[in-house]
């Protein structure tokens, strides 16, 4: 895979990341509380509101403890 991923990729990471975020925040939730929630690391919350790369196994978990589909977080 090449080191470098085609802009509308980066694009897209950023929009996900960005719906969890007002998802999160909408829910008054902390990072913290999300993380623990969705049982992963607080840091992987960060990384995933950053629009870094996330597994999809997390981004299933997020959306199960913001109480949303997995496709909302995705297609806003």
């Amino acid at each position: 895979m090449p080191d470098e991923q085609p802009r509308w990729i980066i694009d897209a990471r950023r929009a996900v990341g960005d719906r969890i975020r007002v998802r999160r925040l909408h829910e008054n939730m902390t990072q913290e509380s999300l993380a623990h929630n969705a049982t992963v690391d607080r840091s992987t919350i960060q990384r995933m509101e950053a629009g870094q790369e996330m597994k999809l196994s997390h981004l299933l978990l997020v959306a199960h403890a913001l109480r949303v589909h997995v496709t909302d977080l995705l297609h806003g």
